[in-house]
């Protein structure tokens, strides 16, 4: 499905190098102020180029609203953003057209449709992420009148691991290439990354992402639980491997006695003395700050000779060309949070018709 989202609902469209990639966006509620300014500035933490240790393709990412905004204000119509596609360089892949690349979607997309676009990756690139930072940020702007904040950044890359969030600066984020808020963490994880370019190789890591002033209440139950949601749009990015929300794994180390919220007033608020739940019990938000990481896996394209099969199944030898990440996690950052928005919009317009 190129489709997300039940009430705020959002359908991408585009390939890698195609003339361009966009969104349409379903159920904006009317009177929403519109700050395109807010939106390019979204687009401009995902676009790449920004730094060394990040993709040199250039692109602009700039947009154009085709509709369902009018004075500045959502009119309540379909939303539809178009992002043109400036820097292809489709020569660069000419010599994929009939080749596999190890841990790519070529094999598989090829195996569905019978045929595929090789420039790039087509439907299957990571520029269709664009369309989705574009429609978070539209998705931001309306959880901003409900004064809940999102802010993902990097807290791992390979084996170098940022303290916990709870003792970290998330408004320094931006400070830092890599998108880590502690300056330590930070300059060992760019060194990483650098040497590992250099190496002509990759290398994966997670984003956390923390969610602050969510009402309680968000989320359904059975089947439609908020963390299940966030879990299906997290590994709907390109290049996720895993999604974990509150004490995760980890928490499988504890007793029930450690690992149980227990309930408190707090000047007449109910919270928790503690957070191993990650702000949602039953599917459903508590009030708490909610918490999850997201797994990133080296990026698949590799500047190295790498064996492979033809459509025909002869063995071929891959050899890596273009321009891509070392490590995609800086850049994903926005994407992350673009989608986590996007799960609460949905759910806070489905919120207002679960009672009277």
């Amino acid at each position: 499905m190129n489709t997300y989202g039940k009430l705020f609902r959002i359908t991408t469209f585009g390939e890698s190098h195609g003339p361009a990639i966009g969104v349409v966006i379903d159920g904006c509620p009317a009177g929403l102020a519109i700050d395109e300014n807010f939106i390019q500035t979204e687009l401009d933490r995902r676009k790449p180029g920004q730094s060394k240790i990040t993709t040199q393709r250039k692109e602009d990412d700039t947009f154009n609203i085709l509709s369902g905004v009018f004075e500045g204000k959502t009119t309540g119509a379909p939303i539809a953003i178009v992002i043109d596609n400036q820097d292809q360089r489709s020569k660069d892949y000419s010599h994929l057209e009939k080749t596999f690349r190890p841990s790519h979607a070529d094999y598989t997309y090829e195996a569905k449709y019978g045929l595929r676009d090789y420039r790039g990756g087509g439907r299957s690139s990571a520029r269709e992420t664009a369309a989705r930072v574009a429609a978070g940020a539209i998705a931001k702007l309306l959880l901003r009148k409900e004064s809940i904040n999102v802010q993902a950044y990097v807290s791992r890359v390979g084996d170098i691991q940022a303290p916990a969030y709870t003792t970290l600066d998330l408004s320094k984020t931006e400070d830092y290439i890599v998108r880590c808020p502690h300056p330590e963490t930070a300059e060992k994880m760019i060194a990483l990354i650098d040497e590992t370019r250099l190496n002509r190789d990759t290398i994966g890591g997670v984003i956390t992402c923390v969610i602050n002033n969510t009402p309680t209440g968000l989320g359904e139950p059975v089947f439609d639980k908020l963390h299940a949601e966030l879990g299906k749009a997290m590994l709907s990015i390109n290049a996720v491997k895993g999604f974990e929300y509150g004490s995760g794994f980890e928490g499988t180390k504890l007793t029930g006695s450690q690992h149980n919220d227990e309930f408190v007033n707090k000047g007449g608020t109910i919270k928790t003395k503690t957070n191993h739940s990650g702000g949602i019990q039953g599917g459903i938000s508590n009030g708490e700050d909610i918490y999850f990481n997201v797994a990133f896996k080296p990026v698949a394209t590799i500047m190295q000779d790498q064996q492979s099969v033809d459509n025909e199944g002869n063995e071929v030898t891959v050899s890596g060309k273009g321009r891509h990440d070392p490590c995609v996690v800086p850049r994903a950052v926005p994407i992350v949070e673009a989608m986590a928005v996007l799960v609460l919009a949905d759910f806070l317009l489905r919120a207002k018709v679960s009672r009277i």
